[in-house]
């Protein structure tokens, strides 16, 4: 086992990325709720706020940048095109419905 393995130190990292996460949350429901701005603004500043807190979680959480191949690209690209499809694919169901 490598020095790195036994390492036990504070999670800093982690901790700032659950305050950032709950920060950006309670943000994106004050926009909804009561920021008064017109409806397409919300969408818009929400959907950036879930992308900034999708982005958080995947460096300080998930560890996107470790393991073999750094960035491992062909995951992150799968997972961001089903993710799309989901996503793309409930709001067209969602605005086709009469």
């Amino acid at each position: 086992m490598s020095s790195k393995a036994n390492n036990h130190h504070f999670p800093w990292m982690q901790i700032i990325g659950f305050l950032l996460s709950v920060g950006l949350t309670f943000l994106a429901v004050w926009v909804g709720l009561d920021a008064g701005l017109a409806m397409n603004t919300i969408i818009v500043i929400v959907f950036v706020l879930a992308f900034l807190q999708a982005a958080i979680q995947l460096f300080m959480f998930m560890h996107v940048t470790e393991g073999e191949g750094g960035w491992q690209v062909g995951k992150m690209l799968s997972a961001t095109f089903i993710a799309l499809v989901i996503v793309v694919g409930s709001v067209w169901v969602m605005t086709s419905m009469h």
